[in-house]
């Protein structure tokens, strides 16, 4: 019998499947069918710090103190949309999951600086949720602000949601970050039980016609894999801290080689939502199937088994891989 299970911030899973945030989450119904065909947890979709300054009506004076320092804030704040959800409202829902379903809710946070906000934290735990996902979500566009003072002040904001709360807490990185391992090393220093590879930052575009800003989602596909799986390979073994790999994972493929790098577990949404719940069960019968051909029995059996610290060329992971990919390649006639 092939064991499925895993263990992630100290919840035990009946499947390394894990509905990440989205809008997925809005819906009681659609979480219902995700937990009946085997998602084994789900992360509600964040409750932005901007949307609870928002409600407590003291946004100006938080978006116009620093003004200098944090000009996108300033330039673009989204009307509520369908994905958009206040904090009352955003409460309510994971109580409301967590009545209906018997899979862990983990509650999200997407913020960036310290302030009564994250009181917001002990309220998703005091709601029913089984941990907390914080995504450190900045684009700096200050050219005096140092990378110092943004990962101090991140760190920072770490620590204080974790005094806030006794429930697991994740912290979604950025792979914007001149020394991963090190910042990692401080996030989880700060009171993180684990790490979620990597939050994806959207991109505007310019409409030609109408020379406006124009702001679209596109959707993960499963090339975007490879840079969540080289940094949990490499930082397996080296922290106290469970990973989660997410973005790029759509099929059970992907999961196999996320469990290898050394993840706990692996999320997904773009799969979900292109998809519907239904593939699922089909990821789960494949996932099944290529372990039972392979001779594994268990999920913790094959996690970290590709990670840097157990491969035959940890440098493949490094420098020397980018000079061997170069050299290997021909041009074309």
């Amino acid at each position: 019998m092939i064991d499925l299970t895993t263990t992630y911030l100290g919840l035990k899973l009946k499947n390394p499947l894990v509905a990440s945030a989205s809008p997925i989450s809005k819906k009681v119904d659609t979480a219902r069918k995700l937990e009946d065909s085997g998602i084994s947890a789900i992360v509600m979709y964040s409750l932005f710090e901007e949307q609870i300054i928002h409600e407590s009506l003291e946004l100006d004076y938080y978006l116009t103190r620093g003004t200098d320092s944090f000009a996108e804030a300033m330039s673009y704040l989204p009307d509520a949309g369908t994905y958009s959800m206040g904090p009352e409202k955003y409460l309510n829902q994971v109580a409301e999951l967590k009545k209906a379903l018997k899979i862990p809710v983990i509650g999200s946070l997407n913020g960036f600086s310290k302030g009564g906000w994250t009181r917001y934290a002990k309220q998703i735990q005091e709601a029913g949720a089984d941990a907390l996902e914080l995504n450190l979500y900045f684009v700096s566009t200050d050219p005096d602000l140092t990378a110092q003072d943004i990962e101090n002040a991140q760190v920072e904001l770490v620590a204080e949601v974790k005094t806030a709360v006794t429930i697991p807490l994740a912290v979604k990185l950025s792979p914007f970050i001149t020394s991963l391992p090190n910042f990692a090393k401080r996030i989880v220093g700060a009171g993180a039980n684990g790490l979620v590879l990597f939050n994806r930052f959207y991109q505007p575009d310019f409409d030609l016609d109408e020379l406006e800003i124009v702001h679209s989602l596109d959707l993960s596909t499963s090339a975007e894999l490879r840079l969540p799986l080289r940094w949990i390979s490499i930082l397996y073994g080296k922290l106290n801290a469970d990973f989660a790999l997410t973005s790029g994972v759509h099929t059970y493929k992907e999961v196999l080689k996320s469990m290898m790098a050394g993840a706990k577990v692996a999320m997904m949404a773009s799969t979900l939502l292109n998809n519907g719940e239904q593939v699922i069960s089909s990821m789960l019968n494949e996932l099944g199937s290529w372990m039972e051909s392979h001779e594994y029995k268990s999920i913790q059996q094959m996690q970290g088994s590709m990670s840097q610290k157990s491969v035959k060329e940890p440098a493949a992971f490094e420098r020397a891989n980018y000079m061997k990919v170069l050299g290997s390649f021909r041009d074309l006639p």
